[in-house]
């Protein structure tokens, strides 16, 4: 394992994040956008059984929402890489390609989860409620893995495309879906039974079940399923990622 390789391209992607604050700024828009919209706007109308907020549910589907995009499109970087020539670069060093999948998927997680608890501390400001137990510190946990998750997938994506047009059309071909057809918005509960059993199947209903149990205390699942489920998830997308950049070529 090539840490030196990690360690060099976590650096360089939180330099990236930090100096471009506008594309800090331009990622935060839109959790907050469905926070004020749909957190307080549709949430004054609708009353969830068991007397929780509809802004305390939706929360964390906005923080997996914000995990899903930020994480998938950590992909084009390797359309960058090879556009601009580092990606031969650093495919022509000693390193193998399984540490560089790492080192993107340590360096993307890290400016994810950044922006993920920007998006808690927001939340709490306009009245989102943590219910605070020993599971809470869990919710760094489900973040992690949920971004490795989707940072993979945005990775093996970017390893089979070439052009940047391609790569945003199916970027948005998966990301939309996925984040409807999961447990962020509405409970799967409330779904038909053919809905419900998609959304069981989708990594993001696991990882944002997993935030609400740890955050608030309530779950369709319980919180080791959904660990477990995230846990399954994210090796068998590192596995795929990891496979699909050993195929890449640097031009």
């Amino acid at each position: 394992m090539g840490y030196n390789a990690i360690y060099v391209l976590w650096l360089r992607d939180m330099k990236r994040f930090l100096r471009a604050k506008s594309r800090i700024i331009g990622m935060l828009m839109m959790p907050i956008f469905f926070l004020l919209g749909l957190g307080l706007g549709l949430g004054s109308l609708i009353h969830l059984a068991g007397g929780t907020s509809y802004l305390d549910f939706i929360v964390p589907g906005i923080i997996g929402m914000s995990l899903l995009f930020v994480s998938i499109f950590t992909g084009s970087a390797v359309l960058w890489d090879r556009q601009f020539g580092f990606l031969k670069e650093i495919l022509i060093t000693p390193n193998s390609r399984t540490s560089i999948v790492i080192g993107r998927i340590v360096g993307g997680g890290t400016t994810a989860l950044l922006q993920s608890i920007l998006v808690v501390a927001i939340s709490l400001l306009i009245g989102f409620q943590i219910q605070f137990s020993a599971l809470t510190i869990l919710a760094v946990v489900f973040m992690a893995l949920i971004a490795a998750t989707f940072i993979s997938l945005g990775l093996t994506l970017g390893s089979m495309i070439s052009d940047f047009q391609g790569f945003q059309l199916v970027t948005s071909f998966f990301t939309m879906p996925l984040f409807f057809l999961s447990d962020s918005i509405f409970p799967a509960s409330a779904l038909p039974p053919y809905v419900r059993f998609i959304t069981y199947l989708n990594p993001l209903t696991y990882g944002v079940d997993g935030l609400r149990n740890a955050l608030i205390g309530i779950g369709t699942f319980s919180i080791w399923t959904d660990l477990l489920a995230m846990i399954i998830s994210t090796v068998i997308m590192v596995s795929i990622a990891t496979y699909a950049f050993s195929k890449t070529e640097a031009g």
